[in-house]
């Protein structure tokens, strides 16, 4: 493993030549991207031992990551680790960061500031982490604490592998996201925050808070559809990053034991929606549950579809008209059915209520008993 400190900079003179610093203490393989800063920001860095690489042309900090990925692997770097210019920052945290990434080589390492030990945090900082967080989990279905850190380690093949949406501030909550659904690890460390009086924020409340919610809009309605996304790993000859096929990454899953319960609250999650009398809220909640929880959407939707059609929904009916009546329906005709529909309709929502947990109950048991004999059938063949 090989790393990099890249410092991302726009227009932070008064704390670049500090940071870099700080930052030549832990490593002494450290780069400067400037991002088209005002002045000639390579004067403040005279008499140190640091790469510098400008652009004429500010483009956003998510395009200097990327170029600074691209400069570090033709280098023979591994990893770059990104480290804000405004001194927010620590160096000295770097080591935490480091063994981190030396555990986790294929894994991204996020900072998580401490925000109970610092002093004069932003209420959008706060506020930010929280509702971020709240996106990558609806998003991916894992919890993180930090979405908004830029205190990170990327593996440089992660980051080159794989496309991205984002350019600017709303880059740093896609990586996340992309490399979570891509198959990548994900781990955070606390680390500490320091907001100086003095400090210069480029974040742009309107600008920057429309990219993201334009960018959440598109990946929670990719997260919901259900397509499987690309997975990446390992080549098992060279080591490298590679695509895999659909096929490997399905039996490799179907090894896993984990697995085998996930797919079964998958099809039992399906099978409950798809009963539910909640005609078009049922769908949001399949897909939000499906999210939250990181289940298998495809089979999610697939078992769903089977309660579609005259025979689960009468199914309710029966058991509605049963709770109220003590006796079954056994009578289909005008009135049963067209003067007295809206005593149907909540016998329907009624019966629901029972029928739903018991059909979910009897697609988890179903499924898992299957995916457990898959499982013991694959696991056979290593």
């Amino acid at each position: 493993m090989k790393i990099l400190i890249v410092i991302p900079h726009y227009n932070h003179s008064a704390s670049l030549r500090r940071v870099a610093e700080g930052c030549l203490a832990q490593n002494p393989n450290v780069a400067v991207f400037d991002d088209g800063s005002d002045g000639s920001p390579e004067e403040l860095l005279k008499g140190l031992p640091v790469s510098f690489v400008r652009f004429d042309e500010n483009r956003g900090k998510g395009a200097v990551i990327l170029d600074a990925a691209r400069w570090a692997a033709s280098r023979g770097f591994t990893h770059i680790v990104t480290v804000d210019a405004d001194g927010q920052h620590d160096p000295k945290d770097y080591p935490l960061l480091s063994a981190a990434a030396r555990e986790n080589p294929k894994a991204i390492i996020i900072g998580r500031r401490r925000f109970s030990e610092a002093e004069n945090v932003p209420a959008s900082s706060k506020f930010g982490r929280k509702f971020g967080g709240f996106w990558v989990h609806l998003q991916t279905g894992k919890a993180v604490s930090d979405i908004q850190s830029g205190y990170r380690v990327y593996p440089v093949e992660m980051l080159l592998c794989l496309s991205f949406f984002s350019k600017r501030y709303a880059f740093e909550a896609e990586v996340p996201v992309r490399a979570l659904w891509a198959g990548f690890g994900l781990k955070e460390v606390d680390v500490s925050v320091e907001y100086p009086k003095d400090r210069i924020s480029h974040f742009s409340l309107l600008k920057d808070n429309f990219r993201l919610s334009v960018l959440n809009t598109y990946l929670t309605i990719r997260s919901m559809l259900p397509i499987p996304h690309r997975q990446y790993g390992p080549s098992g000859k060279t080591g490298k990053i590679t695509k895999r096929g659909y096929w490997e990454v399905m039996a490799e899953n179907l090894k896993m034991p984990g697995n085998v319960t996930r797919n079964a609250v998958s099809a039992a999650w399906g099978i409950f929606c798809g009963s539910i009398a909640l005609p078009g809220v049922r769908q949001v909640m399949l897909f939000f549950g499906a999210g939250w929880w990181n289940l298998n959407k495809i089979l999610s939707i697939s078992f769903e579809k089977l309660c579609i059609g005259p025979i689960v929904p009468a199914l309710c009916i029966e058991a509605g008209y049963f709770m109220r009546y003590g006796r079954f329906l056994t009578e289909f005709n005008l009135t049963t059915l067209g003067r007295q529909f809206l005593q149907r309709v909540w016998e329907w929502v009624l019966g629901s209520l029972v029928v739903a947990p018991l059909l979910a109950a009897a697609a988890f048991i179903i499924v898992w008993l299957a995916g457990f004999m898959l499982h013991r059938s694959l696991r056979g063949r290593v």
